[in-house]
């Protein structure tokens, strides 16, 4: 039976017991949502991919092209004036957005498209909650919006697409389905790819419409769609980098819409 006396100051014995436990187990769950907000904080500073010196380099010195940074993106824009077309770009899991400069420079300066890299929170797209509108209001200018991502920045690009005008994804695929969403699509793709392997961009091609445009570039794996080094379980890339950012280039010139 329950123990229920009264103790020495004449309060029941058995309330006190269970009101202990409950303490214990809400001090335990506590501690624990601690560890794994410190780990995911650790987790996302350590080991976070920087751009490569001489791409990044060059592409500052680059007379059209002008880079603008503050906290919430990088900021591509032609000298020689905007299209009015734009691409708002989320980089893949802890790579830094200037990792992606070199690979648009092409891009913004020879076809006149303003481009905004977003840094996501904590590094890592899936916990950055801003919609679409908070990247696209830093270019007022343009009224024509491609979002995309490589990587895990692609599958963040599949949430926001409702907001854009197209989505282009490098190196990446969609976890939720568009098949239905008649939004322009284009997929770009290495052949060497050792992450977003070509059968998973196959296995992944159901989510997006049945139009949508698949480019699988040659000799590219998944670190060459940015300009961050070598990344840990990629195949070996055989294509130069700078024929990757051509054909990334001729592609996105060929699709992104246009007002």
């Amino acid at each position: 039976m329950t123990d229920t006396s009264p103790s020495a100051d004449g309060a029941p014995r058995a309330p006190r017991r269970r009101f202990r436990v409950l303490r214990w187990i809400l001090a335990a769950l506590g501690a624990l949502v601690l560890l794994l907000v410190a780990g995911i904080l650790i987790y996302s500073q350590v080991g976070v991919m920087g751009a490569e010196p001489d791409p990044l380099a060059e592409a500052r010195a680059n007379p059209g092209l002008t880079i603008t940074e503050d906290s919430t993106a990088v900021i591509l824009t032609p000298v020689a004036g905007d299209t009015g077309r734009g691409l708002v770009f989320i980089p893949g899991a802890k790579v830094d957005a200037l990792g992606y400069v070199a690979t648009f420079e092409d891009t913004v300066v020879d076809d006149g498209v303003t481009v905004v890299i977003t840094r996501p929170w904590l590094n890592l797209a899936f916990f950055d909650p801003r919609p679409l509108s908070t990247f696209t209001d830093l270019a007022p200018d343009v009224s024509a919006w491609a979002v995309g991502g490589h990587s895990l920045g692609g599958v963040r690009a599949c949430q926001l697409a409702g907001d854009a005008d197209a989505l282009v994804l490098f190196a990446s695929y969609c976890a939720n389905d568009l098949s239905g969403s008649g939004l322009p699509v284009l997929s770009l793709s290495g052949s060497e790819d050792g992450l977003s392997t070509p059968q998973k961009i196959a296995d992944a091609a159901k989510e997006l419409p049945a139009d949508a445009v698949f480019v699988e570039i040659p000799g590219a794996s998944h670190a060459s769609f940015g300009a961050y080094g070598p990344q840990a379980g990629d195949g070996t890339p055989t294509a130069d980098p700078a024929e990757v950012d051509r054909v990334i280039a001729e592609q996105l010139a060929a699709f992104l819409p246009t007002p």
